[in-house]
């Protein structure tokens, strides 16, 4: 899998405030949260091959 995009930090981000009652003033640690999930998914995608790394 690619890095992740812009939008697709943002929907998962979006996600995440939501879950935990939108508070105001905290989207930084829900975009940091948001990247770091998905880049934590992508190395655990068992389709990885040392060719695909």
């Amino acid at each position: 899998m690619p890095e992740p995009t812009e939008q697709d930090i943002r929907d998962r981000a979006h996600r995440l405030w939501e879950r935990a009652g939108k508070p105001e003033g905290r989207e930084d640690e829900f975009w940091q949260a948001a990247e770091q999930e998905l880049r934590n998914e992508d190395k655990s995608d068992p389709k990885r091959t040392p060719d695909t790394l």
